[in-house]
């Protein structure tokens, strides 16, 4: 009964393992395109010369494999920081600029009206 119990216990936390990895593979996915946008275009211009350098000496594979390389490294740039993260136990949901991901609504932020200062003045 106590082994069953164990290794429930065991597999549900290497479920929940699995599922920080994969949100913060999604997270850190999301946060390179949209916030590392001009890290992704200078990566872009390099590989471009790094291409037309490299088609002098393989003419046929250059662009590949400039493509491949920056891809992979982007690639293993996120699952690494996936995982490490995920390894010091970091819990997706115990960051708080996070909250846009679970759905939930920024508490501190107050809304104000653009047409507020031209019509709230006006007394009839």
């Amino acid at each position: 009964m106590a082994l069953s119990q164990s290794q429930g216990f065991r597999n549900v936390y290497y479920i929940l393992m699995v599922k920080s990895f994969l949100i913060w593979t999604l997270t850190l996915a999301v946060c390179l395109l949209i916030v590392g946008f001009p890290i992704i275009i200078l990566m872009m211009a390099i590989g471009s010369a790094l291409a037309v350098i490299l088609q002098s000496i393989m003419p046929v594979s250059a662009v590949l494999v400039v493509a491949s390389s920056l891809l992979g490294m982007n690639l293993f740039g996120i699952l690494f920081g996936a995982a490490a993260l995920t390894l010091k136990g970091i819990h997706p949901h115990d960051v708080t600029w996070l909250r846009w991901l679970h759905g939930q609504e920024n508490p501190r932020h107050n809304s104000v009206n653009a047409a507020c200062p031209l019509t709230c003045s006006i007394r009839p």
